[in-house]
């Protein structure tokens, strides 16, 4: 019963450290508006961009960030994997392609782009070997 216990606890407190990523932009927008939030959209190649692997790590998966962004954020991210085994439906990846068109053109990864609730840009950045607060702090003056 005490396992019961410890494994119900700790599925509690992985759910309170879970990120909500949306991954459609329709959607992030009617939220943003809705909770006069930013969306932070991040395209990431999660399976084989390094840089982009490390801003997961090092940023977007550290507490700081994970319970300052479920204030004053709406998490969205277009992936763009290349293994075979983690590829996208094919509705999502065209999503992700027209994310892609609109907001990245250039085709960097990984590339953090701030909007507004209506999809303006606000600011752009990308992976920085910087601590979560200085990371926010970066977002935030945009």
């Amino acid at each position: 019963m005490k396992t019961l216990y410890i494994i119900i606890g700790l599925l509690f407190f992985i759910n309170l450290q879970a990120q909500d990523w949306k991954n459609d932009l329709n959607e992030a927008k009617e939220i943003a508006a809705k909770e006069n939030k930013k969306i932070i959209l991040v395209f990431s190649g999660s399976d084989w961009c390094a840089p982009c692997i490390k801003l997961e790590r090092d940023i977007f998966e550290s507490p700081e960030f994970i319970e300052y962004s479920k204030d004053h954020y709406v998490l969205l991210k277009a992936d763009f994997p290349r293994k075979k085994k983690n590829q996208l439906p094919k509705e999502q990846q065209l999503k992700n392609n027209r994310l892609f068109e609109k907001y990245n053109p250039q085709g960097f990864f990984p590339f953090v782009v701030v909007l507004n609730p209506k999809g303006e840009v606000l600011g752009t950045t990308s992976y920085k070997k910087v601590s979560p607060k200085e990371y926010l702090e970066e977002l935030n003056s945009f």
